[in-house]
């Protein structure tokens, strides 16, 4: 019974924050609202007995990629009226997606859960279950290939992104470190010998 109030708890702020989320006028609280969802996301984890994952949504998407998003936030100068000039002429194509998504959750929930018990408390695991043993089980090995793709994804990710940053472009101020490094008091400072003068006015 108190899981099961747990969980609807949980299961209601995550709504209100993902509803926040998009609704959200500021994008500073947009992020804010997005950390709250996923905070609610990794008790709902908990509640399932997977607290490999909890953890690491906590500390990968909170602790890194939010803080990332947070920073990025506040360091542009966004034009929130220039960015709603165009929000009535997309609105077609939004609503037109949001009733897509509609439509593949309800699939999701109504049509292929049909035989599963929803409203059972599923036995909780023995005293010596690691999650994060299981986890890594079926990761390496009925998934290899698919985690090996993953990473090469990413990496490969991680090549373009660095390629496009340092392409040659007209203007931009390279740093040279072996200049740098050889470079002599002669080259920087120049001493000038100046005669004294007396003021006029003495």
């Amino acid at each position: 019974m108190i899981i099961t109030l747990l969980f609807y708890s949980f299961a209601a702020i995550l709504i209100i924050a993902a509803l926040g989320l998009i609704t959200s006028r500021n994008p500073v609280h947009s992020a804010l609202f997005l950390v709250l969802a996923f905070f609610q996301s990794a008790m709902l984890w908990l509640l399932m007995e997977a607290e490999f994952l909890a953890v690491v949504l906590l500390l990968v998407y909170v602790g890194a990629v939010m803080v990332l998003f947070l920073f990025v936030v506040m360091m542009l100068d966004i034009n929130m009226e220039r960015m709603r000039e165009g929000y009535t002429r997309y609105m077609p194509l939004g609503i037109g997606v949001a009733v897509v998504v509609i439509l593949e959750i309800g699939n999701v929930i109504w049509f292929r859960s049909q035989d599963l018990p929803f409203l059972t408390v599923p036995e909780p695991h023995p005293a010596g279950y690691s999650n994060t043993k299981e986890l890594g089980a079926v990761l390496y090995t009925e998934y290899v290939y698919a985690f090996e793709l993953a990473a090469f994804v990413l990496l490969l990710a991680i090549v373009a992104a660095i390629t496009l940053t340092m392409r040659r472009r007209p203007g931009l101020k390279t740093q040279n470190i072996a200049e740098q490094v050889a470079v002599r008091r002669e080259d920087r400072v120049r001493l000038v010998q100046m005669e004294s003068t007396k003021d006029s006015d003495q």
